[in-house]
């Protein structure tokens, strides 16, 4: 099989079918996206090598569970070992022995097959199609927030980073009774956000409010936001993190003290929310797509993602 392999060098390999390990189902992959995290490895974020990619949704061709076969897919990434007290209290995005795909040894989605324990698959709903339900990892990221924080009425919520997770996150909230607002640099980014009714504005623009934030969620992409999300949360507000990035950050703990602000990290959700969502609002993430690139010309398709302003792009095996 065709895969998008990465050993310090991104490369288009040719490789053996995946072997099936026992209560895991082999899934044929239809689409796939490529998220900032994958290019941050290739930065030398989390250290990895393999094949790349965690965001996909595919087709049963091989399972223990019959009738999972030929249904479509997507599956939660983190794949514990079933056995510690976060696997067994039905939360393995925190097994300390897990495999993450595509990110902490486990080959990933950039290929035309993978693996995943039949337990991690979720079923597509009929209604929802494949360049939709390709969504559902990176949106469950952003449902996840909701699991650590929920603003209340009124609170004045501000989103900052206007890319993919930045879009995705502003979905979850701008039905939420709070103030919403999110802050980025690209003009055509943040007229796709006032098109769904978010509340955008240029950071070029951007007036901050005097007595700050109650919730700040930095979903840049890069190093430098965290002090500056810092600065912007008021005293005992709270700041979300949802980067992640090869490089280190710097913050002024001294403020954090003083402000008494709560740091947040935030990482996967779980997809029953997502596809819960996408049901529940109909959604069509077509404006987030910026290209859908056959998995041959892969190496190209990351050049593309890593450019200022593009959205989503896609690989079909």
């Amino acid at each position: 099989m065709r895969a998008l392999y990465y050993d310090g060098q991104l490369r288009l390999v040719n490789k053996q079918l995946p072997v099936l390990p026992v209560d895991e189902a082999l899934v044929r992959v239809t689409a796939a996206g490529i998220c900032n995290t994958d290019i941050e490895i290739t930065h030398g974020y989390a250290g990895f090598k393999g094949i790349l990619g965690h965001e996909f949704v595919g087709i049963v061709e091989q399972a223990s569970t019959r009738s999972l076969i030929g249904k479509r897919v997507v599956g939660e990434i983190n794949a514990g070992c079933g056995k510690c007290y976060k696997c067994l209290s039905g939360d393995p995005r925190h097994c300390p022995r897990r495999t993450v795909l595509g990110i902490v040894g486990r080959d990933g989605a950039f290929a035309e097959y993978l693996t995943l324990p039949e337990v991690n698959l979720r079923l597509v709903p009929d209604k929802l199609d494949d360049l939709t339900a390709v969504f559902a990892e990176p949106l469950a990221a952003a449902c996840s927030i909701l699991e650590r924080v929920k603003p209340g009425e009124g609170d004045k919520v501000l989103i900052l980073g206007d890319g993919k997770l930045g879009l995705l996150v502003a979905e979850v909230f701008r039905f939420l009774p709070c103030e919403l607002l999110l802050v980025g640099k690209h003009a055509s980014k943040l007229a796709t956000a006032a098109k769904r009714g978010i509340d955008a504005i240029s950071i070029e623009d951007f007036v901050p409010e005097d007595e700050g934030y109650d919730l700040v969620i930095e979903a840049t992409g890069t190093t430098e936001a965290l002090a500056k999300a810092v600065q912007l949360a008021k005293p005992r507000g709270k700041v979300v993190l949802k980067s992640t990035c090869a490089g280190s950050t710097t913050v002024d703990m001294s403020e954090l003290v003083v402000k008494e602000v709560e740091l947040i990290g935030s990482r996967c959700g779980r997809l029953d929310d997502a596809l819960r969502l996408m049901q529940e609002r109909h959604l069509d993430f077509s404006h987030m797509i910026s290209e859908v690139v056959s998995l041959a010309k892969g190496i190209e398709a990351f050049e593309t993602a890593a450019k200022p302003g593009v959205l989503k792009v896609l690989l079909r095996p």
